[in-house]
């Protein structure tokens, strides 16, 4: 479980980060970014180190290949707490940039482990995406 006072802190954050990227504000995101960042390398490896915040982020890096290695960083934290809601949006994300890089084989292995961690969650929208992106994938 993700720790109260960081969980504010990076919803609080992701919001900000959302409406700056609204305004096309680059000199507020990357100032708030590097306040994210920052929560997150304070957390690491500690007992608030959370999946969560390492995934969101990935969800705000503009550099495909970075984020990729965010979600690979947030999926590894995900497995470790045995964390299947985490586990699948994670892979889906991943395999959807991977998809943007062409690299349809690793995205096909990240659905298929966002598949199995989606058969254990109750989120059916997550699991319908996932199958439909694997199909898509599969032909």
């Amino acid at each position: 479980m993700i720790n109260t006072k960081i969980y504010k802190s990076v919803y609080s954050l992701s919001e900000k980060l959302m409406a700056a990227a609204k305004k096309d504000n680059n000199e507020v995101f990357e100032s708030l970014y590097a306040e994210l960042k920052a929560v997150c390398i304070d957390n690491e490896n500690t007992g608030k180190d959370h999946p969560e915040q390492w995934e969101t982020l990935a969800d705000f890096t503009d550099e495909l290949e970075d984020a990729v290695a965010g979600y690979e960083k947030a999926l590894e934290k995900a497995i470790a707490i045995n964390s299947n809601d985490h586990i699948s949006s994670i892979s889906l994300s991943m395999a959807t940039l991977q998809i943007e890089l062409g690299q349809s084989i690793a995205a096909i292995k990240n659905l298929q482990v966002a598949k199995i961690s989606a058969n254990k969650i109750e989120d059916t929208e997550l699991k319908g995406e996932v199958d439909d992106l694997l199909e898509t994938l599969l032909g």
